[in-house]
Parts: structure tokens; C-alpha cells; sequence
């Protein structure tokens, strides 16, 4: 596969120019890139961002930033390299220091908000945001109880691997378990996640707040599990990215239908419905592009989308489906009128 050497000009998607300092292997197929910004690059534990990946600016894919706002030194990017991965493979094979990259705002509500002792249920490199959002609460809130089960295919695959090990050993507030399902090691559970290891070893499941990211059925089976053993739905959170390709592929998109006429489009998991509505020369129009002056009203049939601003919009048309496009994040296959 051929790469772009360089995707050094702003898009209509990402428009923070960053600089990379580093580039380490985590494991046999993971790289963490750190980057630095000029300017200051707001961002919460368990975001993620879009990365343009091309000359032309048309390719762009959702990476977690797996560092912490204020605690890292850097702001980073870890990356699984990906068979036929038009993203992951560039990033990883391509990038060297020096070069710059160009990211969207930070996206996504996979976001610690609760003082609740926390449950964090990772695989793969689901592990990239438990990280942030498991940092920020050890260094800011050292009476929260952190519970981690971090499920890889042997501890090879363990993704930082010394950082898991340091903040053990700092911080007596989190429990860590690892488990790998072949050639597990001392103090490491041989096999995978289940309900009677949950039951087993968080007998107060019930009053945490769990949190669960890696692929879509491991997800659904983790959040099966808690909710037999008697955690409440409002007190799940799972990542909401979902993979077009590859079950973690790390490179994330969605499918944009427009009826009239009618037409697919390939866009990035978590971009705004008026970028790429842009992005792809559908008519809209837009002023502020603030959620303000409702000129880029555009009425959704199905899908999944969060909303920021809702301010010019009538209760009718909400109940219609009318989303203000400018402030309408997109998190699953969507289709307009």
C-alpha cells in the first residue's frame, strides 16, 4: 500500500496543527505517537479525535487520545497497526518526528464524571481511554476506588504494560487485573473475562460505576454481566465507536444516507452532520455555526447523533426530527430526509 508522506494542510475537520515529538512501540503491533500543540488543545479523559490521513485532506480516522489532560506530557495517539489500514498504517510506518498532524476538536462522551467508585472493563486496546480516564482519577481524586480488568490475548499484548505496573504500585487505590487468554504470567488470570470473576472479585459492583471499551462483543457481553449481577443501566457507560472494518481497527466511520436522491456517503464516527454534509457537497446552509441562528436546520429520519445546541429549534420540530446540523455530533449510520 502506498502512503501519503505528509498530510501537513488543515481540513474542514481538523484544523489543530500538531507536532510529533516521539514515536514507541508498545507492543508487536501498538505505537503511541506524542504530540505537542502551539496552542492550547482542550480535551477530556476518554476522548477522541479525528486524524487527517491524506494529501488531499478527504481521509480522516478516530484515534482516543490516550493521554491526560494535565497529568501527561505530552498529548498522544496510540495506534494498532492495522492490515490494509489506510490510517493506522500510515501513522505507524510512515510518521517520524518532526512531522505534523492534523486533529479535529477532541469528540465523544466516554467521559468520567462521577465520584462513584469506578469499574473499568477493557480489551485490546479498548485500554486506550480506561488509561486516561484511569490517570486523571489517581492524581485527582485519591479516595476513589479504581477497579481495572484488562483482557488481552497473551502479556505481550498488554498495552503500557510499566505504566499499569508504576501506577500499582503508587497508587493503593487501584486494583488492577489483567487477563490473558494464552500464557498468562505471575499474578495474571489465564483465560477471559466472565460473570463469575466479576461476582468473584468486585463484590461491590453494585454501587461502582463501570465503564466498558474494546470490541463490540465484548462489550455486550461485559455489559450483560454487570447487569445480571445487579448494576442499574444509568450506571454503564460503553464506548460508542463502531468499527466499519474490523472489530478494533481503530479507524472508525459510518454510513450517511441521503434519500433525495438518493446516495451513500463514508464519513467519520463522531464528525458534526454539518461537516460532512460540506464535505461532501450536499446543500446546507450555515452562518454562526454555533447552534444560534438555526439556518443549518436539517431533518434526520433515523440514526444515531448527539446534540449541543437545540436553541432555534420548536418542540414540533424536534419531535420531527430537526437537528441543528452544526451542532449535531454523529455516532452511528445516519439517514436524511
Amino acid at each position: 500500500m502506498n502512503f501519503p508522506l505528509f498530510a501537513d494542510q488543515p481540513t474542514l475537520l481538523c484544523q489543530n496543527r500538531m507536532q510529533v515529538h516521539d514515536i514507541r512501540r508498545e507492543t508487536p503491533d501498538v505505537w503511541t505517537l506524542s504530540l505537542f500543540s502551539h496552542v492550547y488543545y482542550p480535551y477530556q479523559p476518554g476522548q477522541f479525535a479525528l486524524v487527517n490521513t491524506g494529501h488531499s485532506g478527504d481521509v480522516q480516522r478516530a484515534y482516543t487520545l490516550s493521554s491526560t489532560a494535565g497529568v501527561s506530557r505530552f498529548i498522544t495517539l496510540t495506534v494498532r497497526q492495522i492490515d490494509n489500514g489506510a490510517g493506522s498504517g500510515w501513522l505507524t510506518q510512515q510518521v517520524k518526528p518532526g512531522d505534523y498532524l492534523w486533529l479535529s476538536d477532541a469528540q465523544g462522551e466516554f467521559t468520567c464524571i462521577t465520584e462513584q467508585p469506578l469499574l473499568l472493563l477493557a480489551a485490546g486496546c479498548g485500554v486506550t481511554p480506561v488509561m486516561s480516564i484511569a490517570r486523571d482519577v489517581l492524581v485527582h481524586s485519591p479516595s476513589q476506588s479504581v477497579q481495572v480488568f484488562y483482557s488481552v490475548r497473551t502479556p505481550q499484548d498488554v498495552i503500557f504494560a510499566a505504566e499499569w505496573q508504576q501506577l500499582a504500585a503508587q497508587y493503593p487505590q487501584l486494583h488492577l487485573t489483567i487477563l490473558a487468554e494464552k500464557d498468562a504470567g505471575s499474578g495474571q488470570i489465564a483465560g477471559r473475562l466472565n460473570q463469575d470473576i466479576l461476582q468473584t472479585q468486585v463484590p461491590d459492583i453494585r454501587s461502582r460505576q463501570v465503564m466498558i471499551c474494546g470490541p463490540a462483543p465484548y462489550m455486550q457481553l461485559a455489559e450483560s454481566w454487570v447487569l445480571a449481577l445487579g448494576v442499574t443501566a444509568d450506571h454503564i457507560v460503553k464506548e460508542q465507536f463502531q468499527p466499519v472494518t474490523a472489530p478494533v481497527s481503530g479507524e472508525h466511520h459510518l454510513t450517511l444516507t441521503r434519500l433525495t436522491p438518493l446516495k451513500n456517503y463514508r464519513v467519520p464516527v463522531g464528525t458534526t452532520l454539518l461537516a460532512a454534509m460540506e464535505q461532501h457537497d450536499i446543500p446546507v446552509t450555515a452562518a454562526c455555526r454555533a447552534g444560534v441562528c438555526g439556518s443549518c436546520k436539517t431533518r434526520i429520519l433515523s440514526g444515531e447523533y448527539q446534540t449541543t445546541s437545540q436553541m432555534t429549534l420548536t418542540t414540533e420540530e424536534i419531535a420531527q426530527g430537526y437537528v441543528l446540523a452544526c451542532s449535531c455530533q454523529l455516532q452511528g449510520d445516519l439517514t436524511l430526509a
